[in-house]
């Protein structure tokens, strides 16, 4: 039997892609050694069919290219240094509506004190935005550095997001959560000066990436009643036939740190975050229901070439 892309799934092919060059950095961005300090570097594409919602605007799109590739800089605690876009279009695009993309880009940029510095345009059969961060950090935040004890926290509201790609209603807060998402530059980082001991952003679901961050012999215990979930919240998913764990545990696209940091440390933090776990000696990932029962969180979460 021969074997498809789709029948390993992304993560499986990244893997591959690592064992065969020992100079990628297993984490959220290449760490490259320059002068006194790293390089940080960074690169994501997105497709109109894949990535962009049919009611996102073109001025979101440029925006979100900008977004998702500085996260993976915050994720590090990275501090901005430049951006690079590359962008192929349909010839038949109107000229408004690549200005608008540019203008997104801009806008984003402006936001993330990050300069638009090159990049690349050519064509294409639908709209493809691949960008290239760069960054500085003298002491990058990994993945797998933390410790048994620490406490597992967010920078924000998870699950909004996926609850957003859901509903109809412009003017409401969990569209524009998926519509227009933040990076969040400025807490990677704070919680790296403060003591944080991991970090990861969340792109494809809460679970997946507490099971890309686990290492042998180390678990993490969630809980339910910390992850802030709102009434309104469920009665949304409730009316739309969701669950509503699914949506926080398994989607993803929130682009809110996941960071683990000793406790003693978190009056430190001059950030708005959320403790929604901690990290344990069980070497499973579990979640602690609102009924005090606990369930193992299963490792599901979404990744090219095999979701739908």
């Amino acid at each position: 039997m021969t074997l498809k892309v789709s029948d390993i799934g992304e993560k499986e092919l990244v893997k591959y892609i690592i064992s065969n060059s020992k100079e990628i950095t297993p984490d959220d961005t290449a760490i490259t050694q320059l002068n006194s300090t790293n390089l940080i570097s960074t690169c994501d594409m997105l497709i109109q069919s894949r990535h962009f919602p049919q009611n996102m605007s073109y001025f979101d799109m440029g925006f979100k290219a900008v977004t998702v590739n500085v996260s993976d800089l915050a994720a590090m605690g990275a501090e901005p240094l430049g951006f690079l876009l590359a962008i192929a279009i349909p010839k038949d695009l109107e000229l408004e509506s690549f200005k608008d993309i540019i203008d997104g880009v801009l806008s984003a940029c402006e936001l993330y004190s990050i300069p638009l510095i090159g990049g690349d345009t050519n064509e294409a059969s639908e709209i493809i935005i691949s960008g290239t961060a760069l960054g500085l950090c003298d002491n990058p935040l990994m993945k797998d550095t933390y410790e048994i004890g620490d406490v597992v926290a967010v920078t924000g509201d998870i699950g909004h997001a996926a609850l957003g790609f859901n509903l109809d209603i412009l003017d409401n807060v969990y569209v524009k959560k998926a519509l227009k998402p933040i990076a969040r530059i400025n807490e990677g980082i704070e919680i790296k000066n403060k003591g944080a001991t991991s970090a990861t952003d969340i792109t494809d679901g809460l679970a997946s990436e507490l099971y890309l961050i686990k290492k042998d012999s180390f678990g993490f215990m969630i809980y339910e009643n910390l992850l802030g979930i709102s009434d309104e919240y469920k009665q949304y998913c409730e009316s739309l036939d969701l669950s509503y764990l699914d949506l926080i545990l398994h989607v993803g696209e929130d682009f809110e740190l996941l960071f683990t940091i000793p406790k003693d440390k978190l009056d430190d933090l001059d950030i708005e975050y959320r403790v929604i776990g901690e990290v344990t000696d069980s070497d499973v990932i579990e979640l602690t229901l609102e009924n005090g029962f606990v369930e193992q969180i299963k490792n599901k979460g979404y990744e090219h070439y095999v979701s739908e």
